[in-house]
């Protein structure tokens, strides 16, 4: 049903992960920002993989809003969003801490908060599937 709450979370964190890449960076050289899709053109393929989380993280929360009428399915896919989007944080703090030339990587961008972002939205989400869940049963006993 797209008029619950928690479809409008998944929109949120599928416009997170998939849409503020382009507008946010990740961080800063002296000379140019970086943002997620730059890393495409970069030779380690770490860096080519956080893009690619990126975009299935958004994926998989928007394919997660038309598994409504399955809502264990969809809680547990939101957990697996969820998984993706820490170990995307995890690999960017890694990137952040071991890049070469510390010095003219001046500032880190917001583009690296947006995993947490996402995370906030699909805690929300399974939070409110949860809710709904109890509801449901709760309604199947007083039958």
């Amino acid at each position: 049903m797209i008029q619950r709450i928690q479809t409008v979370y998944l929109i949120l964190a599928s416009a997170v992960s998939g849409g503020f890449i382009f507008v946010f960076d990740l961080w800063t050289n002296l000379k140019s920002e970086i943002y997620a899709l730059d890393l495409f053109s970069r030779e380690s393929f770490l860096l080519k993989v956080i893009p690619l989380l990126f975009m299935l993280s958004a994926i998989v929360s928007l394919a997660t809003i038309f598994l409504f009428k399955n809502r264990k399915m969809q809680f547990v896919v939101g957990r697996l969003i969820i998984l993706i989007n820490l170990f995307l944080l995890g690999l960017l703090i890694y990137v952040s801490l071991t890049l070469p030339g510390g010095i003219l990587i001046s500032e880190k961008g917001i583009g690296m908060f947006l995993p947490i972002v996402a995370i906030l939205l699909i805690v929300l989400a399974n939070k409110a599937i949860k809710k709904d869940e109890d509801l449901v049963k709760s309604v199947d006993r007083l039958r």
